[in-house]
Parts: structure tokens; sequence; C-alpha cells
């Protein structure tokens, strides 16, 4: 590795550091130095409440939670929207750049691992044959197999025995592995939301993010299962039970309350309203506003 690259990778792991310490009451001490990757151990400590913004970080930030219990929330800037309860034996994702409001109650016992992209990918590569994935957010999120790897460095950074280091690489690379397959777009354990057979409420929110930016548009099932990495058929059930409609019926009730909202302009043509929310006909606007409000879109804009 060059001396160019190496530094880029400290940049990662450190600017990702310092982006934490700027939102904590205590900024994390890294016990760690000279990973392979440049990534980072803290030891076990604790930081108060935190209501603030974490700017989009450089490099994968995992946080295992070893006491206190408190609720934990994350609204971030992609339409993610994840609450949860923090508790011991509980785990964080924050991937590397994706900013978001965080909002944690009480007091945190945690360790952080903080970790390249780039030792991430060239751990897991044999696996993934070398297509691209993303980590997902956690927030609260019960995996004993993470906790217990981010614990074990944690131990091995603060005993900095001379075989350590050597523990270290052996058990990030462990981590890497469980990170991709459990927590990545390559594949994921599901939440307890999906365990119940619905969406979570953080894959509802993005699906209708993107249909609401897009109702303009054609919007195929296909993407929309893509947008939270599941089949096109268990998308489909997993919204309804989540939603109490099909993707379809909640696009069709979006189209048309945004219709109705463009009707009351009457400089505005029926035909163009029909076209700004989605439909590429006359035809079909009139006939999907009639079947939901029950009268054309020409006798809504009247009785306005």
């Amino acid at each position: 590795m060059t001396a160019a690259r190496a530094m880029h990778h400290v940049r990662d792991s450190e600017g990702s550091l310092e982006g934490m310490a700027r939102i904590l009451d205590r900024p994390p001490v890294t016990l760690s130095d000279g990973l392979r990757g440049d990534t980072l151990v803290t030891g076990r400590w604790q930081h108060g409440p935190v209501h603030d913004t974490l700017a989009a970080l450089p490099a994968h930030v995992i946080v295992a939670h070893h006491g206190g219990d408190g609720e934990m929330s994350l609204r971030a800037a992609d339409g993610i929207n994840m609450r949860a309860r923090s508790r011991q034996g509980t785990m964080v994702i924050i991937p590397k750049g994706q900013d978001g409001r965080w909002d944690i109650s009480g007091n945190s016992d945690v360790s952080h691992v903080y970790l390249t992209q780039e030792r991430l990918v060239s751990t897991v590569e044999e696996m993934t044959h070398g297509r691209s994935f993303d980590l997902l957010h956690r927030v609260a999120f019960e995996d004993p197999t993470t906790v217990h790897l981010v614990t074990m460095l944690s131990n091995e950074a603060m005993a900095a025995e001379q075989t350590s280091r050597l523990f270290a690489e052996q058990a990030i690379d462990l981590l890497c592995t469980q990170l991709v397959r459990a927590h990545s777009s390559f594949g994921a354990l599901p939440d307890p939301a999906e365990k119940r057979g619905g969406l979570a409420d953080w894959q509802v929110k993005r699906v209708v993010t993107y249909m609401r930016s897009r109702m303009e548009e054609e919007i195929g099932l296909d993407e929309l299962a893509a947008l939270v990495h599941l089949s096109r058929f268990h998308f489909c059930t997993a919204f309804k039970k989540a939603t109490g409609r099909n993707p379809h019926e909640t696009l069709t009730m979006m189209r048309i309350a945004r219709a109705k909202e463009l009707l009351s302009d009457p400089d505005l043509p029926v035909t163009e309203v029909g076209l700004c929310v989605g439909y590429q006909t006359p035809s079909s606007f009139a006939a999907s506003f009639r079947k939901t409000v029950g009268m054309s879109p020409s006798e809504f804009r009247r009785r306005l």
C-alpha cells in the first residue's frame, strides 16, 4: 500500500472519530494502533444523552451497547426513520456517508469500531465475488454475534498484550463477514417488524418517500422492492401487512391527493394535472379519480 493510500485510510477512520466526538459530551478514545486498513477500536466508555445531527462520516461506525437503557431514534436525510430502545446487548451501525438526526436518552455504556470501506470490501471479496453492497443503518438492533465481536475487540484493545494485535486482526475479519452477511444489501437479518411479516418503519418510509418524489413517473414494483432489498413477491405482501394497502393503492391515493391540490388552481388544465401526478392519458386520470373520489376531476373543481 502506498503512503498516500495509507494516509487516505487514516483520514477516513480518524475523520469519523472526530465527527462522533463533535456530537458527544465525552469523545471516544481509541486504544488500537496500526491495525490493517487503519481500523480503530475503543475500549468501553460512557457518554450522556445525544440530541444532535451527525454529519456524514467517511468510515463505518459499529457500536456495541454494554449498559444503559433509553430511547434511541434516527431521522436520516435519505428518509429512514428508526426508533428503538437501547439496552445491554444491542448494537448500532452508522454507515459511511450517511447523515441524520440522533436522539438518545439516558447514559450509554458502549464500545466502538471505526471501519473503513476498503478494509470491509477487501475482507469479504471472496463472499461477495466483487459485487457492490451497502451497509444498513441499525438502531438498537439485536445481534449477539456482532455485539460479541465488538466486545472482544474492545477487550483486546484495553489488554494491549503482545498477542492482542494478531487476535484483533482475526476478530475484525470475522466482524466484516458478519456485517456483510447480516447487515448489508448483500444479505440482512430481518428486524422485529419483518419477523412479523411486515416492513419495518424505515422501509415503509423509504418506499413512501420514493413514491412521493416520483409520482409523475412510471414506478414499477421491482424498483420499489429493490429499495428495501426484497423480492417483488415478498415486498408486496410485507408492504400490505405494514400499511393495510398494497403498493399500487398507496401510490394511487398519493396521486389523487396531489391532484386535488392542483385542481384548486383554475389556470391549470385538468389534462395537465393528470400528467403531473403520473397519468399518461386524460381517460386513465379521470377513471382513477372517479373511482377514488366518486366524481370526475372537472366536477370536483367546480365544487371547490
